[in-house]
């Protein structure tokens, strides 16, 4: 047979084949082959079809399909064999796919493109759907910006118009993952567990904690530091991660607190090896109140200056413009109650020799001279027995 023969041959089987297909036709094959331009698609029996390569990649010009993948396509030419066509049919497959999702409540996977005006462009395979603020988190998100880029599981909460009005919601398919884990989430809260969770929301007083599970707590602000903590703000924000420790559970009310500064050691725990009678501090004053003014030494450690050891001023409350909120200044310790967590202070005079160890040396302590070799004693010395006297009497 000649060459002329056997290329009419050829032509005249292809084009029994494609008598099999109708142009118009939807079909489904695998890829049993890629080349430079034409990629080739088995579609049931010996039935072999072609299509552009271009038609298998995606919008950045990468390949989104290889050999062995199955493919659906549009039957375009049947003359001198069976041409095939992805346009369109990709996004009516996805359309039908998304609609059925929406039906069914099933969660589709989306990368979060952008952000929009009220929300996110999200991209599910080749669609674009609008996910609103409050639909991409269980907690409000401080920054928008952070989801960018991240690839979620989404709801379908809305599908119009044959799928040109998309919207989905990442919180539904979060609140869902958690009503299912919640049982399993409330047996590992028991009093000194240390679990991981995600602040919900701040208040002054403290923050509410999602330990998982649709599961809220409360961090008091009283527990989030061995310091003095003037707002729960301060320490931390919506949406942080965090550990904490499980302090109490209230099985009659469901309510559970929770601790940070738990999982530290309490300062007070070694103060006895760091403080003693006759050191000067540094200090710095927290608040007044009406007996005299707190004064933290070092973090998580606080003494008591009493109103009766500073100098009279002629009137009940005179004593505080010496030592306003903030004030940093040297105190000399006075007395010590370590079981209490009690320390006595008495302000040292600025410009003293006293106080000028406390200067050089930051918040190391100084211990005083004693013995004749002491600096002689001022009105100082006698107020640091009146504080003595009313620590004791308190």
């Amino acid at each position: 047979m000649s060459e002329h023969e056997e290329d009419f041959a050829s032509m005249f089987e292809a084009s029994e084949k494609a008598r099999r297909f109708e142009r118009g036709q939807m079909v489904e094959g695998i890829v049993v082959g890629i080349g430079a331009e034409v990629a080739f698609v088995s579609i049931g029996g010996k039935s072999e079809a072609q299509i552009d390569v271009a038609e298998l990649k995606d919008e950045h010009g990468t390949l989104d399909v290889s050999v062995g993948d199955r493919v659906q396509a549009k039957i375009v030419s049947t003359s001198g064999g069976i041409m095939l066509s992805r346009k369109g049919v990709r996004n009516a497959a996805t359309q039908r796919e998304l609609e059925e999702a929406f039906s069914a409540g099933i969660a589709v996977e989306g990368k979060v493109e952008s952000v929009v005006k009220g929300g996110y462009q999200v991209r599910i395979a080749r669609e674009r759907a609008f996910c609103p603020f409050s639909q991409i988190d269980i907690v409000r998100t401080a920054d928008p910006a952070v989801h960018e880029g991240k690839t979620y599981s989404f709801r379908v909460i809305e599908y119009r118009d044959g799928g040109q009005t998309l919207v989905v919601s990442r919180r539904k398919q979060l609140e869902e993952e958690q009503r299912a884990s919640a049982d399993t989430v409330r047996r590992s809260i028991v009093p000194g567990a240390v679990l991981n969770g995600r602040v919900a929301s701040v208040l002054d007083y403290g923050a509410f904690v999602d330990l998982g599970g649709g599961v809220q707590a409360l961090l008091h602000v009283s527990d989030m530091s061995w310091s003095r903590v003037p707002s729960a703000r301060a320490v931390v924000g919506a949406g942080d991660a965090i550990t904490v420790k499980v302090l109490r559970v209230d099985e009659a009310t469901g309510k559970i607190s929770l601790g940070l500064k738990q999982l530290l050691d309490d300062p007070w725990s070694t103060a006895a090896a760091r403080f003693e009678v006759g050191q000067v501090r540094t200090g710095r004053v927290t608040r007044i109140a009406e007996f005299g003014a707190f004064v933290e030494l070092e973090p998580g450690v606080e003494g008591l200056a009493h109103a009766s050891t500073f100098a009279p001023t002629g009137s009940a409350r005179g004593w505080t413009k010496a030592v306003p909120p903030g004030t940093t200044a040297a105190f000399e310790i006075v007395s010590i109650d370590i079981p209490q967590k009690r320390i006595g202070l008495v302000l040292v005079e600025e410009g003293t020799s006293r106080s000028a160890l406390a200067e050089s040396s930051g918040h190391e302590a100084e211990s005083l001279p004693s013995g004749p070799e002491a600096e002689p004693k001022s009105a100082m010395g006698s107020l640091g027995d009146k504080l003595r006297d009313a620590l004791q009497k308190r």
